[in-house]
């Protein structure tokens, strides 16, 4: 079988039909046969029947308005790594584009939205994320504000403390002639 899903996945590509960047490699065919059908269902609006037939309506936008719901939320989670200060949502960049098609056609793969943000960080790494999750290796980015608030806390007290053991000068010009 893993022959046939291979010879599927060549037939996709030489066909035009890009299969989608999250499938490695389908364990069947009849996988290898939905991995062909959501690649074909990411072409442009002018292929109104595979638009149709893959849950996505001529703008776009995925028939199903929980689907339609949580691919607003995802793409809003996720950073253009072009724009870097914008979402892919709200980013007119090509990657952003690229990326925006790539979790439409992840969602009607049927991929959870854990799964969808395991993908991307895998391959652009934590930086893709607006929100990393809290794991050892970003304590620093999640601690980091309160640390510095710490620090400034500290050194205010200190030097207020210090100027209130400091002796009042009642004669401003008293040393001065």
């Amino acid at each position: 079988m893993k022959g046939a899903s291979v010879a599927a996945t060549v037939i996709a590509f030489a066909l035009g039909l890009a299969a989608p960047a999250f499938a490695v490699e389908p364990a069947t065919a009849a996988s290898a046969a939905v991995a062909v059908a959501a690649a074909s269902a990411a072409e442009p609006a002018s292929a109104p029947a595979t638009a149709a037939a893959g849950g996505v309506d001529a703008y776009g936008e995925l028939r199903d308005p929980a689907l339609q719901a949580r691919f607003e939320g995802l793409t809003r989670q996720l950073r253009c790594l072009v724009c870097q200060n914008e979402s892919i949502a709200d980013s007119n960049a090509d990657l952003a584009g690229d990326l925006r098609r790539q979790v439409r056609e992840m969602l009607l793969a049927g991929r959870s939205d854990q799964e969808v943000l395991r993908f991307m960080t895998d391959r652009y790494g934590e930086f893709v994320r607006f929100s990393p999750p809290m794991e050892p290796k970003t304590w620093l980015i999640w601690g980091a504000p309160f640390v510095a608030l710490l620090v400034a806390v500290i050194i205010i007290v200190r030097v207020a403390r210090h100027r209130a053991r400091m002796p009042v000068d009642d004669e401003p010009n008293a040393g001065q002639t």
